[in-house]
C-alpha cells in the first residue's frame, strides 16, 4: 500500500522558529541592559562633572599656572643665573690653572686667590659654591675649591668640599671621588681611603680612571695587610686593563700581594 505525507505538516520548522524567536528576544534584552547601563553610567559622569565642575576648573587653573611658572623660573631666574655663575666661575679657574702649572709658594698664593677671590671684586670658589648653590658652575666651583684646599694640605676642608661636588662624568666623577682618598690617605686614615678609592674605580669604567684607582687602592689595602685584597684588585687591572700605565708592570705586584699572604 503507498504511504504519503500530509501537508502543511512542519513541526521541526515551528519549533526551530521559536527557538531563534527566544534567543533574538534574549539577545536583544541584553543588548538594552547594556546600553541602559552605559546610559545610567554616563548620567552619573555627566552628574559628577557638574557637581565638581568648580574644583576641576581650578585644579586645572593650578596646574596650568605651575607649568607657566616652571617655564618663567627657567627663563628669567634658572637659566640668567646660570649664565651669571659660568661668568663669575671663569675667573678663579685662570688663577687655578696657572696654580697648576706653579710649585711652591706660588703655587698656594694663587690656589688661595682663586678660593676666596677678591681681586677686582670677583668671586672666588668658596663663594661661587655658596652663592650658586644649585647651579651646575656652584656645583663645579665646589670640586675646583676641593682640589684647591688638597694642594695646599687642607685635608678636612679638601673633603668637605668635594664632597659637596657631584657629576657622572668619566672623569671628573671619578676623580673627585679619589681626590677625597688622597686626602684621607694623606691625614693617616687608610680605611677611609680604601673606600672613596674603590668608588672611584666603580665610578665610571674606563681605561684611565679606574686602573690608576685600583691600584691606588690594591696600595693601600697592601698597607692594611689585606693581601688577598690587593691581589684581587692587581689582578682586575691585570685582565681588563692591561694596557694601562698601571697594567704594564703588574705582575710584580701581583705576586709581592700573593707572596704576603
Amino acid at each position: 500500500m503507498a504511504t504519503y505525507k500530509k501537508r502543511g505538516y512542519k513541526p521541526k520548522k515551528e519549533k526551530v522558529t521559536q527557538e531563534v524567536e527566544e534567543t533574538f528576544d534574549e539577545t536583544q534584552s541584553t543588548t538594552a541592559e547594556v546600553f541602559n547601563t552605559l546610559d545610567e553610567t554616563a548620567n552619573k559622569s555627566e552628574q559628577w562633572i557638574e557637581k565638581n565642575s568648580k574644583p576641576l576648573f581650578y585644579g586645572l587653573i593650578t596646574v596650568a599656572a605651575l607649568i607657566l611658572l616652571y617655564l618663567g623660573y627657567n627663563k628669567f631666574i634658572a637659566e640668567p643665573t646660570q649664565k651669571e655663575a659660568s661668568n663669575e666661575l671663569a675667573h678663579p679657574r685662570v688663577l687655578f690653572d696657572e696654580a697648576m702649572n706653579s710649585a711652591g709658594a706660588k703655587a698656594d698664593s694663587l690656589f688661595n686667590l682663586a678660593l676666596i677671590g677678591g681681586v677686582n671684586g670677583k668671586y672666588g670658589f668658596t663663594d661661587i659654591a655658596d652663592k650658586f648653590s644649585g647651579t651646575k658652575a656652584g656645583n663645579l666651583a665646589n670640586y675646583y675649591a676641593g682640589v684647591s684646599y688638597l694642594k695646599m694640605k687642607k685635608y678636612e676642608e679638601a673633603i668637605e668640599y668635594l664632597g659637596s661636588f657631584s657629576s657622572d662624568d668619566a672623569i671628573l666623577g671619578p676623580t673627585a671621588l679619589g681626590a677625597i682618598g688622597d686626602a684621607f690617605a694623606d691625614i693617616n686614615q687608610p680605611e677611609d681611603a680604601l673606600e672613596y678609592y674603590e668608588k672611584a674605580a666603580n665610578k665610571k669604567d674606563n681605561q684611565f680612571t679606574t686602573p690608576l684607582f685600583l691600584f691606588k687602592a690594591a696600595q693601600i689595602a697592601m698597607d692594611l695587610k689585606k693581601y688577598s685584597k690587593a691581589e684581587s684588585l692587581y689582578t682586575t687591572i691585570k685582565e681588563k686593563y692591561a694596557d694601562s700605565d698601571q697594567g704594564r708592570d703588574i705582575e710584580k705586584y701581583i705576586n709581592s700581594a700573593k707572596y704576603a699572604q
